[in-house]
């Protein structure tokens, strides 16, 4: 077997030349620290290209397999079979010194690191390659990034889904197509450094038992506690602090561990400011109780009022499943009372001025036309305003503001400065067609014979755009990832991050911000996936979020001095699980000093979620963010 061959003009040489070990496992269910891997298979490629290895096997987990009917591996069948300690040394040997390659390769990555750490021993990866973070990259023209869907596209045969070592196999044909795809394009492959780490580092804390009340606000003077009120606890204390938390929750009280402007009272013995909560709470004026106070009014906590049932989750009945299946997409509206039903139109006079002009006309009944529609148009050069302004007409037009070279590009808008970007040579290889940027003004000429439209293209989002998600069809909704991408940066690294907020718009614990050093909120319902040096997501399981979680916020951040000015555009798409579907995009554009950026929210509206494409940018650090929501990162 040839990863690369002369047929396929691919280059051996370069950044995509490397030793490759494709990785494919098959596990008893979804959560690395708590399922196991039940199948494996590892096939190892040199740098030429040839097959260098291949090895695959059962694993007897020592537990319930999990999904059957999913992987086929029934407990009988995996009897007898080695456990992963007996194996771990022939697999690491096969992965040391080389790439990890596998199709969504942080979960794999994940419950290796986890069986690995089971054994006692390092998982010898030092980088790995996810090929659907490169498929995102290179955006083929398919309607979805599964393995069968690009193995399809690509036209490399899949025998038997969900066997490791088919998997694997076909993996490998779809990494020679991708490779070939991203050399066209010179794109640089979205590498992900795996650094050593112990299992503790990144497996989440027990999860913590939302409150279920709603915070009343402040303590007033001479009153009683009330049920949902926020309660933090600095300094030393007579009682064990575990002892005081878990008198406070047992009330009914919301325990934090920080405090922000909506703390309810601050417990402490000291009387001075000697803590960073104390000084925090002398600067916002909360309330300030000893610990005997505290735990006399815990004798008499009254009742509070419980956070509001968001609305049930409706399921389509299995006869209308085929109709469910076609997504529709509510129009683009301002935060106002949703329309009566898919397609109704919003209100002219309240639609955003966000909006673009063209989508107001429409929504408000007027035939508008869309030259520029299933165009995805890349801009290159000029000044960051003219770029953005650029970009913001494109969609105007119907089209798709692009950041990066792709295969789904269809056309090139030439700024002043734009002939020097890198990227032009690659451009005039592929003969895209480029234009000057009068063409934005009347691209009557558009070919649309050029354009190849997927069955379902995402919905173009402006800035301050939103949507309602579609309602489940199935009692297992899928998780909804929030995928924010970039040009390629070499003096500066960007974060993504995430908050799950209460009706007050504050977390419910310090958890609840979802960062690179804690990638995974306690109850693993909201975590952060790393695609690539440009690339990350959010994936939320929505199912799953407490009735107090009423907000999802997807922000983020620049390390250092560097603005989103030089950094340019950022797209975010969202997606029904890893792999789906893109049912939205936009591309956000900061102005020129801003160091954190609000990227989307997702919320509850009723029964519903929708999903907000923010694009407001802060001078402020990722810091004062974190406070803005009520976590104080260097407490």
């Amino acid at each position: 077997m040839s990863l690369v061959s002369a047929s396929l003009d691919v280059p051996v040489t370069g950044d995509y030349a490397r030793n490759w070990a494709l990785v494919d496992v098959e596990t008893s269910g979804l959560v690395a620290r708590r399922d196991r891997v039940l199948s494996l298979a590892v096939v190892t490629i040199g740098a030429d290209g040839e097959q260098t290895g291949e090895f695959s096997t059962l694993l007897n987990p020592g537990c319930d397999p999990g999904p059957v009917d999913v992987h086929g591996l029934t407990a009988e069948r995996l009897q007898g079979a080695p456990t992963f300690e007996q194996v771990a040394g022939q697999i690491g040997a096969m992965l040391q010194g080389r790439v990890l390659v596998a199709h969504n390769a942080q979960f794999d990555y994940e419950f290796l690191a986890h069986e690995f750490a089971r054994a006692r021993l390092w998982l010898p990866v030092s980088q790995r390659l996810c090929t659907l973070a490169l498929n995102r990259q290179v955006d083929p023209p398919t309607d979805d990034m599964k393995l069968g869907t690009l193995a399809a596209h690509y036209g490399i045969p899949q025998q038997q889904a969900h066997d490791a070592l088919d998997d694997t196999r076909v993996l490998a044909g779809i990494l020679r197509a991708s490779l070939r795809e991203a050399a066209r394009l010179a794109l640089p492959l979205p590498l992900v450094s795996c650094p050593p780490r112990a299992e503790s580092s990144f497996t989440p804390k027990p999860p913590k038992t939302p409150c279920g009340y709603r915070n009343p606000g402040r303590l007033p003077p001479g009153s009683p506690l009330l049920q949902g009120m926020k309660i933090a606890i600095t300094g030393d204390t007579t009682h064990a602090r575990a002892e005081l938390i878990g008198r406070g929750v047992a009330a009914g009280l919301n325990m934090m561990t920080s405090v922000s402007r909506h703390t309810s009272a601050l417990v402490t013995n000291e009387s001075t400011l000697q803590s960073a909560k104390a000084r925090r709470a002398a600067l916002e004026g909360v309330p300030v109780i000893d610990e005997d106070t505290f735990l006399r009014l815990l004798a008499d906590v009254q009742v509070g009022t419980t956070h509001e049932a968001p609305g049930a989750v409706v399921v389509v009945p299995a006869a209308d499943a085929e109709a469910a299946q076609a997504r529709t997409v509510e129009p683009v509206c301002t935060e106002i009372p949703a329309p009566a039903g898919p397609g109704a139109a919003c209100p002219t006079a309240a639609l955003s001025e966000s909006v673009p002009a063209a989508r107001r006309r429409e929504l408000s009944g007027e035939t508008v036309e869309a030259p520029l529609a299933g165009h995805r148009v890349l801009v290159l050069g000029g000044i960051h305003a003219d770029a953005a302004a650029a970009r913001t007409r494109v969609v105007e037009l119907g089209g798709s503001a692009a950041i990066n070279l792709s295969a789904s590009v269809t056309d090139i808008v030439l700024l002043p400065g734009g002939e020097a970007d890198r990227r032009m040579s690659r451009i005039t290889a592929v003969e895209l067609p480029v234009h000057d940027p009068h063409w934005l003004t009347s691209p009557a000429t558009a070919d649309q014979d050029a354009v190849t439209v997927r069955l379902q293209e995402p919905q173009v989002m402006p800035r301050g755009g939103v949507i309602n998600l579609p309602k489940p069809h199935s009692a297992s909704a899928p998780e909804w990832h929030v995928t924010a991408s970039w040009a390629p940066q070499t003096d500066c690294e960007i974060d993504v991050v995430a908050f799950v907020l209460d009706e007050d718009e504050q977390v419910t614990f310090d958890e609840d911000f979802i960062f690179y050093g804690a990638p995974e909120s306690p109850a693993g319902n909201v975590r952060l996936l790393t695609g690539g040096p440009a690339e990350q997501s959010i994936a939320v399981d929505l199912a799953s979020l407490p009735p107090s979680s009423r907000k999802v916020v997807v922000a983020a951040a620049i390390d250092g001095t560097a603005t989103f000015g030089t950094v340019g555009a950022i797209q975010i798409g969202a997606a029904p699980g890893s792999s789906g579907a893109p049912l939205a995009r936009a591309t956000l554009d900061a102005a020129t000093t801003e160091r954190t950026m609000l990227l989307a929210e997702i919320y509850r509206r009723g029964p519903l979620w929708r999903l907000r494409a923010v694009g407001q940018g802060y001078d402020h650090s990722l810091d004062a963010l974190a406070q803005r929501y009520g976590v104080d990162i260097a407490d």
